[in-house]
C-alpha cells in the first residue's frame, strides 16, 4: 500500500490516496500505522477518497483507532496533497476573508485557489496559497462553533460551558467547552510547559462529562492578540498541534475575555492563525500544509 506521511504544524498523519489503493479495516490498520516504534509513527491514519458530495472526502482514524469527525491540519493536507496529486479541480476563492487571510499568510503565493472537502462536520471550503506549483499554506472555513452543552456534548445542564469548575486529579480546573464538530475543553494557566499532561490529560479526556470524551487545552495568554497552547488529543494523547481545538481557544478567548476574536496560537509543532468573524460566525484556520515522505506499506 502507497502511502504518504504528512503534517500541519507537528501533527502527522499517514495518508492514503483511496483513488487507487483499498482499505479494508481502516481501524486496524491506524494503530500499526502510527505505532512510532514498531509502524511508521504518527497521529493517526487519514483517507482521502472520492466522492459525489465534495471535490474530495477526508476520513481520519485517531492512533487508537478511533474515528474522529474533523481535524484541522489533517484537512489542510488533505487539500494540499489533492492539488499536488492532481486530484481535483479548483475554483477561485470567492471568500473575500479567506483570500485575505491566505495573502496575509502567504504574500509570496503566485495563486490563490478553492477546493471543498467532505469530513465528518460537513464540507468545508478550503483557500489553496500555491507557491511553485506546490500548495505551501491552506485555510479552511471551520464552520461554526457549537456551543450548547449538551451537543458538544457534555453531561452539564444549560447553554454554555464557560469558566465552569471541574475537578481533576483532585485539582480543581476551570474550563470553557465549544465544539468544533468535535469535543474541546479549553483551561487557562500561567505556565503551558508546567502542566504535566501526560497525566491530566487522560483524565480530562475520560472523565464522566464528556459522553463522547473530550480534547483538552492548556492555554497561556501573551497578550490580547497572541497565545500559546498544549494540546491532549483524543485517542492520540499529547500532539505538536491541533486545528479543530486552536479554533475551540479561538472562540473560548472570546467567550472568557481572555483573547480578542482574532489570534495567533503558538503550538508545540508551529504557528496557526485564527479568525472568528462573529458577523457570519465562522471561524478560519490558516497554516502550513507539509509532505514529509512517500512509502510502500508492506501489508
Amino acid at each position: 500500500m502507497q502511502f504518504t506521511k504528512m503534517h500541519g504544524a507537528g501533527n502527522d498523519y499517514v495518508y492514503v490516496n483511496c483513488f487507487q489503493e483499498k482499505v479494508s479495516d481502516p481501524v486496524s490498520l491506524a494503530i500499526k500505522v502510527s505505532d512510532r516504534h514498531k509502524g511508521i509513527g504518527a497521529d493517526g491514519l487519514v483517507l482521502i477518497c472520492p466522492t459525489s458530495e465534495a471535490d474530495v472526502q477526508m476520513r481520519m482514524f485517531n492512533a487508537d483507532g478511533s474515528e474522529s469527525e474533523m481535524c484541522g491540519n489533517a484537512v489542510r493536507c488533505v487539500a494540499k496533497y489533492s492539488f499536488d496529486n492532481d486530484l481535483v479541480k479548483t475554483q477561485p476563492v470567492s471568500d473575500a476573508i479567506m483570500l485575505d487571510s491566505l495573502k496575509t499568510a502567504c504574500p509570496q503565493a503566485q495563486s490563490y485557489c478553492m477546493i471543498r472537502v467532505l469530513t465528518g462536520n460537513g464540507v468545508l471550503p478550503i483557500g489553496l496559497a500555491i507557491v511553485n506549483g506546490k500548495v505551501e499554506q491552506a485555510c479552511v472555513n471551520m464552520g461554526s462553533p457549537i456551543l450548547d452543552a449538551a451537543k458538544i456534548p457534555t453531561a452539564l445542564t444549560g447553554e454554555m460551558v464557560v469558566n465552569h469548575p471541574i475537578t481533576i486529579c483532585g485539582a480543581e480546573y476551570k474550563m470553557t467547552c465549544v465544539s468544533m464538530g468535535n469535543p474541546h475543553a479549553v483551561v487557562y494557566c500561567d505556565n503551558v510547559a508546567a502542566v504535566n499532561l501526560e497525566k491530566i490529560g487522560p483524565a480530562f479526556e475520560h472523565d464522566k462529562l464528556f459522553p463522547r470524551r473530550i480534547n483538552v487545552h492548556f492555554v497561556q495568554i501573551v497578550s490580547d492578540n497572541e497565545l500559546i497552547m498544549r494540546t491532549w488529543e483524543r485517542g492520540s494523547g499529547i500532539t505538536l498541534a491541533c486545528g479543530t481545538g486552536a479554533s475551540a481557544v479561538c472562540v473560548a478567548g472570546v467567550l472568557t475575555g481572555k483573547s480578542s476574536a482574532k489570534i495567533l496560537a503558538h503550538l508545540p509543532g508551529g504557528d496557526l492563525n485564527l479568525n472568528w468573524q462573529k458577523e457570519s460566525n465562522i471561524v478560519y484556520l490558516t497554516g502550513p500544509a507539509t509532505e514529509v515522505y512517500s512509502g510502500q506499506w508492506p501489508e
